[in-house]
């Protein structure tokens, strides 16, 4: 067992720090200044600009194969990446990829949604979520009805990342209500459903900076060739993608606590109170220790979920563990961060309340605290996992 970075991951590690450093952060004010004003954090073509720059330096399709002209590092670089990127609250992300389920595809999938999505000339989104249905999947209503040659779509999505920006979204429907009402699980088919098929987005504003949105398909036709995967097939891929999407809210969570830590180790020994820094105070000492503590637990509990996925061994267990401690830990952190900073804190001038916004949001997504303790209980009860088990 080794439990150190090899040197190739350290000099990784270091480039994707040193491009966060030298690009990323310096564009924090200009993104603070155009989400106060109610602009895109970013100019358009900005993104883009930041990752050709990222691609001239090595980084493009971090965990893309390598025959797709990705770089294919594995999972433990890609959460080591994230830890990295999520220093800086600048939207960024590396180009290159595409969603793990598109992979499913069969060859004529690949060649019109994943190849171009890889390259950048197409963007995607997944689609399970709707008003009704959450993490209880068991509520889905969307329906899909073979017409002929056609499946019909009618229903609604909710709180989707990335839907309004989409050329095409991986929705799920039902397409066996009497399987899908025995279970909860099965009856449902996953359709690859480009945006002139007709379904519409709608923004939903939040109290963060992420902007979701609103899917509605009103009889949208969609070719039995769109099905991705299996008729019937597709809370499988639903899994899939969410199960990769939780560990990496534990590295996002990571990255992000531990930026904001820094500032307040800088900002204690500057801040004087009653002719002392606040650095010198027990209360400020121990808030710091805990922070410390808490991020080298969640930073070591995500890794483990990357590692046990470059082994190719099954994660859902550790996923949920890293998501439902990372997340829950990054909570803890920003608010300690923002007592320390006291008024200035809570001010719009600094990022950390721009940060606690955010950070509320990962308790939600991809799985609520409540969905992941059900998740970890039940495979101890249930004999699926032991206590004490370990590799």
């Amino acid at each position: 067992m080794d439990l150190r970075l090899s040197d190739e991951q350290k000099m990784v590690q270091k480039t994707i720090r040193r491009f966060v450093e030298k690009e990323l952060i310096p564009l924090e004010n200009d993104v603070l200044r155009n989400e106060r004003e109610g602009k895109p954090s970013l100019p358009p073509g900005k993104l883009k600009e930041l990752q050709l720059k990222a691609k001239e330096a090595g980084f493009w399709g971090i965990n893309t194969p390598e025959e797709h002209g990705g770089a294919d590092l594995g999972q433990m670089m890609l959460a080591i990446v994230y830890m990295e990127v999520s220093k800086t609250f600048v939207p960024f992300q590396f180009g290159g990829s595409a969603d793990n389920i598109l992979y499913y595809g069969n060859e004529e999938q690949r060649e019109k949604y994943l190849i171009p999505t890889i390259n950048g000339e197409k963007k995607s989104c997944f689609a399970m979520t709707e008003p009704g249905a959450g993490s209880d999947t068991r509520n889905i209503k969307m329906t899909a009805v073979k017409d002929g040659n056609d499946w019909v779509l009618n229903g609604e999505k909710t709180f989707i990342t990335g839907g309004n920006e989409a050329d095409f979204v991986m929705v799920i429907a039902i397409t066996d209500k009497e399987k899908h009402q025995a279970t909860g699980r099965d009856g449902v088919t996953c359709f690859i459903v480009d945006r002139d098929m007709g379904w519409k987005s709608e923004y939903i504003d939040t109290m963060g900076e992420w902007g979701p949105a609103g899917l509605v398909f009103d009889n949208v036709r969609v070719p039995e060739e769109n099905i991705l995967g299996e008729v019937h097939g597709g809370y499988k891929l639903g899994l899939e993608w969410i199960g990769f999407a939780r560990w990496i809210v534990g590295a996002r969570a990571v990255g992000s606590a531990e930026r904001l830590l820094q500032m307040a180790i800088d900002y204690s020994k500057e801040r004087e109170t009653f002719g002392k820094p606040i650095a010198d105070r027990q209360a400020i000492q121990w808030q710091i220790a805990d922070s410390a503590v808490e991020i080298e637990a969640a930073r070591w509990l995500v890794l483990n979920a990357a590692f046990s996925l470059d082994n190719g061994e099954d994660n859902r267990h550790l996923a949920s563990i890293a998501k439902l401690y990372g997340a829950n830990m990054g909570n803890r952190v920003v608010d300690r961060v923002m007592q320390i900073h006291g008024g200035m804190g809570y001010t719009r001038e600094l990022p950390i309340e721009r940060w606690y916004r955010e950070a509320r949001l990962w308790r939600i997504y991809d799985g609520t605290d409540e969905i992941q303790r059900m998740i970890i209980s039940r495979n101890l009860l249930k004999g699926h996992v032991k206590v004490g088990q370990f590799g």
